[in-house]
């Protein structure tokens, strides 16, 4: 007698399991995969910086603007601040609605050493951006750049990307997406408690 038949059941045939598996291939479970599988590289990185774990490839990138108020600031004027770069356009709609979030983000830790540094992406006139930020009462550093700064950065995929740079200028986490103020917020908690390796530098 089979193990199947000592169980009082009969065992499964190849017939029933294409049957169990044509049931479960239905359209919204498709799409529900599809989702799954579209957002965990976006999501995974959100996860890191929750959970501190730093980011693999180390990078120091190595750039300059010039903010909308006529500042210049460098990597190296930023060594021994802990900097979040965000990239964003005023076309996206995601950017916008993160700008309220990253104007807190900016005002709570400005005070412990954290510099909020937005960089434009928009190619029309310049005033355009400046009236941008003047409607949204946005007070952090804001340049136009374009893709020689966006390369120093490692690359942007998709708008917003939010970079957190450590206090030796490396790069510790990459983020992609709106939520980044509030999945950063213990990062940048972290990165703060942290001293840097060299001389700190002052800035205005």
């Amino acid at each position: 007698m089979s193990d199947g038949d000592a169980d009082g059941e009969a065992p499964a045939t190849d017939g029933s399991w294409r049957r169990r598996a044509a049931r479960w291939v239905t359209l919204p479970n498709v799409l529900t995969v599809a989702v799954m599988l579209w957002a965990a590289p976006r999501c995974w990185p959100h996860v890191e910086a929750l959970l501190g774990v730093r980011q693999r490839e180390a990078r120091r990138p190595d750039f300059a603007v010039t903010t909308r108020t006529g500042d210049t600031l460098t990597m190296a004027s930023l060594r021994g601040r802990v900097v979040l770069v965000n990239v964003w356009a005023t076309w996206c709609g995601p950017c916008r609605a993160e700008m309220p979030a990253l104007q807190r983000l900016s005002e709570a830790y400005k005070a412990e050493g954290m510099v909020l540094l937005g960089l434009s992406v928009d190619r029309g006139a310049a005033a355009k951006v400046d009236a941008f930020l003047a409607d949204r009462g946005i007070t952090y550093p804001v340049a136009i750049v374009g893709g020689d700064v966006l390369a120093a950065l490692g690359g942007v995929r998709g708008y917003p990307t939010s970079f957190l740079i450590d206090r030796d200028g490396v790069v510790r986490h990459t983020v992609m997406g709106p939520v980044a103020p509030l999945t950063l917020r213990p990062a940048i908690q972290r990165l703060l408690t942290e001293a840097a390796s060299g001389p700190r530098a002052i800035t205005p």
